[in-house]
């Protein structure tokens, strides 16, 4: 493992002197610190914040890594309100907050192993599940404390998580469809990587089987989580021989564009084309039409992520949780009788 000595000796200054640019102190000249600064990189050196930090028994910091491209997904009202939730309960346990800001997966997997190897927090909130994630497989080398929201890609490992039964849900708004009599149901969802996707869609095709309901390829599409997606959804729709009559959109955000769009071609909900989504954020109740969706307690996903976290980094033998967090329909205006 790599020492403050080993950076000194690189560097040609003191211990002492590295540890005063790790500190910031203003003492030290730019030109030293850039040299320090140049040589801890090099060695791959991550000063523990611990250690500078004597009096404290451990950080009390939770490191909450939100998916890549933090700039565009914060535009989703779903990551504000599970971070609102989060926070409430460690507030009240009187921890503090590091928020992930990588813009691609190798960014956040460095942001990760900076986190975790400086010691600057003392667990890990993942705010989304992906196949093969090189940051959960790092967690789980390290034994580091964490929690995935959402369902882990190895589903058979011991890896807490909390979820909602996103293919039941899946399932159940697509019959509501059904039973309003549509028959050519479409689905939008965002990237296939994400399990949440994956879910809510084969719960979608699961109520078409049931049904008796042929699948039909051109009317599955995938899309970004965002207001745009909704809008590039809209365009291949239309270059389609036959329309469906209804649509099951996996994000309340890329159904606002899928609406908007809609309404630039000329087409009515739930008149022409009847919608259903998911999450509930609070922009689907004042849209016009306010959309039908599912609910599925996004502030309840964050509170209980970090009450499982925080009693994970208070003792490492806590067992593994699989928390499922209830869902509800919630009927509003965006379906009508086909």
């Amino acid at each position: 493992m790599v020492t403050i000595k080993d950076v000194a000796k690189i560097s040609g200054v003191s211990p002492s002197t590295v540890s005063r640019v790790i500190a910031n102190n203003p003492r030290i000249s730019e030109e030293t610190k850039k040299k320090v600064r140049k040589a801890m990189k090099e060695l791959g050196y991550h000063p523990n914040v611990n250690a500078r930090n004597l009096v404290a028994k451990s950080t009390k910091a939770v490191g909450v890594i939100m998916p890549s491209s933090t700039n565009t997904a914060l535009q989703n009202p779903f990551f504000p309100e599970i971070l609102r939730g989060i926070g409430s309960v460690i507030h009240d346990a009187q921890y503090s907050m590091y928020l992930s800001t990588g813009e691609t997966e190798e960014e956040i997997f460095k942001e990760v192993q900076r986190l975790v190897y400086g010691s600057y927090v003392s667990g890990v909130i993942l705010l989304y599940s992906r196949i093969n994630d090189k940051v959960t497989d790092f967690l789980r080398e390290q034994d580091f404390p964490f929690i995935i929201v959402g369902k882990p890609y190895d589903y058979e490992t011991e890896i807490s998580h909390v979820d909602n039964d996103n293919f039941k849900a899946g399932k159940e708004i697509t019959n509501h469809l059904i039973n309003m009599g549509h028959s050519r149901i479409g689905f939008i969802g965002g990237s296939r990587d994400l399990f949440v996707t994956r879910d809510r869609e084969n719960g979608y095709l699961a109520a078409l089987d049931e049904a008796g309901i042929e699948h039909r390829e051109e009317y599955k599409i995938h899309t970004e989580f965002l207001k745009s997606g909704g809008r590039e959804a809209v365009e291949h729709l239309m270059s389609l021989d036959t329309l469906p009559t209804g649509l099951v959109v996996s994000d309340d955000l890329i159904s606002l564009g899928i609406l908007s769009m809609l309404e630039e071609y000329g087409i009515r909900v739930p008149q022409d084309i009847s919608l259903v989504s998911f999450n509930n954020v609070y922009l689907s109740e004042i849209t016009r039409p306010a959309l039908t969706t599912v609910d599925i307690q996004i502030y309840e996903l964050g509170a209980q992520s970090a009450k499982a976290l925080i009693e994970k980094t208070q003792n490492k033998n806590e067992p593994t949780k699989r928390i499922i967090i209830p869902y509800k329909i919630v009927y509003r205006d965006s379906v009508s009788k086909c």
